[in-house]
């Protein structure tokens, strides 16, 4: 029979991916001000899910100073592609605007300030991936939007479902006829937190 690693967090850790200045830059920037961040794993991940399902409109809740945001518009412009994403705080939208503006990205971004539950009740579009990552407590509020927002066969990534006010989310997606999902128990290096769960989701 195969053996594992004897230290499987260790080995994984080799496997991070390299990250451009800037993204190095944010990083610091969340470690020091202790701003929550998907890191360069999940990064990678979102830009991978991306550009296979070839998103072209794209829903982002929950900006920070970006950096998850960097990902997904680079993943879309290739496509001539556009990132629409929800922030609460004006100081941490301003920053993300910045950060955007130095990736060479404004042109492809559009930051909203103002509460996602709101916001997304004025939207009409229709998008090919929208990503979560609000504050837990809120995602089940926000799951009806997500649905209507979202295409036939479009895809649903959440952030952090392994935090305890996700609980409610985490039932509802799973037992809805609605969605197709998955969960995923995962132990993500430089992830906020290292170990965490994703829900991916796609709509029925």
């Amino acid at each position: 029979m195969s053996k594992m690693h004897p230290d499987l967090k260790e080995y994984f850790r080799q496997f991070v991916p390299s990250r451009d200045p800037l993204l190095l830059k944010l990083e610091e920037e969340a470690q020091r001000e202790d701003i929550p961040i998907i890191g360069p794993v999940v990064g990678d991940l979102l830009h991978l899910l991306a550009r296979v399902t070839q998103a072209r409109q794209i829903l982002e809740l929950g900006t920070a100073t970006g950096y998850s945001g960097i990902y997904l518009a680079r993943a879309c412009e290739t496509l001539d592609g556009r990132l629409v994403t929800l922030e609460m705080e004006q100081t941490l939208a301003a920053r993300a605007r910045t950060n955007f503006q130095r990736a060479g990205l404004e042109h492809r971004i559009e930051v909203i300030v103002g509460d996602a539950l709101d916001e997304m009740g004025t939207m009409n579009g229709s998008f090919d991936l929208i990503f979560l990552d609000i504050d837990k407590e809120f995602y089940l509020d926000v799951l009806t939007h997500c649905r209507r927002l979202l295409k036939k066969g479009g895809l649903l990534v959440v952030d952090n479902v392994g935090f305890k006010e996700a609980d409610n989310f985490n039932r509802a997606i799973f037992n809805s006829p609605e969605w197709e999902t998955v969960h995923l128990l995962s132990f993500l290096p430089l992830h906020s937190p290292e170990h965490d769960g994703l829900c991916l989701a796609t709509r029925t």
